[in-house]
């Protein structure tokens, strides 16, 4: 396929690539450096972004950068998280049966956490698509956040969503958890530079050392993606293999057009 007509070593925007190779802009970076902030200083964390920016990636970045034998990452995603759905989950993490009733699973969460605690060891929970979380569900994070008295807090807690979650917790009524976070971060879409420069980065890393888009090709894949990772990976791809089709070994802004037309914007 492409691949090896290009001379690509793998897919270079494949979603699966080691975060190690991956482009980071210098708002990616920054998100990185507060997360693994409140991973290690037991904080509680707000990150938002637009559907595709890499928030999930971050947090994937960060759990391959913390140290295994102090940490232990938590990942939840859920469209219809419910309390007693979180527990049974981080339980069953934990490797811990949880118990049938929700009451008796949270005596076992909060016990787990204070052995995690007392054994210096900090579990860094991290909770995505947390626009999507119901009342009930936010109310149950300030509980996670409120250890003896509010006095401290025995784990990480790193609550990421689109920008209608930071909205959320800007009303009164979530106000008491609001209150609680330490640490604010909205991750923005990539400039055009930064567009240009994830997508020959991206090559670069499969073995690719040569220019494969041409700079209005770039200017296109940036004006259509909006500077989302996602969306530019979605396009890049899509060219590529136009240009393998049509035996072309650059991608010009004509190729880039046709695909718009052809895929995405039809």
């Amino acid at each position: 396929m492409f691949k090896s007509f290009f001379g690509c070593t793998a897919s270079p925007f494949d979603r699966s690539i080691s975060t190690k190779h991956l482009f980071q802009s210098e708002a990616h970076q920054e998100l990185i450096g507060r997360m693994v902030h409140v991973a290690e200083n037991r904080k509680f964390a707000l990150c938002t972004g637009e559907v595709g920016a890499g928030k999930s990636t971050a947090a994937r970045a960060v759990s391959e950068q913390l140290n295994p034998t102090r940490h232990l990452v938590l990942y939840i995603t859920d469209s219809d998280l419910t309390p007693r759905n979180f527990y049974y989950e981080v339980l069953h993490q934990l490797g811990i049966p949880p118990r049938f009733y929700r009451g008796d699973a949270k005596r076992q969460l909060v016990k787990a956490l204070m052995d995690m605690y007392d054994s210096n060891r900090i579990p860094v929970v991290i909770i995505d698509e947390g626009h999507l979380l119901g009342r009930d569900m936010l109310e149950e994070i300030r509980f996670l956040m409120n250890f003896k008295m509010d006095s401290f807090s025995p784990l990480s807690l790193i609550l990421m969503g689109q920008p209608e979650l930071r909205a959320t917790l800007q009303t009164q009524a979530y106000e008491a958890i609001a209150q609680r976070v330490n640490v604010r971060f909205h991750l923005p879409a990539m400039t055009q530079s930064e567009t240009a420069g994830y997508v020959q980065h991206h090559l670069k890393v499969v073995g690719v050392d040569r220019a494969v888009f041409t700079d209005d090709a770039l200017y296109l894949i940036h004006e259509y993606s909006g500077g989302i990772a996602r969306k530019i990976n979605n396009l890049c791809t899509s060219c590529l293999l136009h240009a393998f089709a049509k035996s072309k070994s650059l991608v010009d802004d004509r190729m880039v057009r046709v695909v718009l037309e052809n895929e995405f914007l039809g």
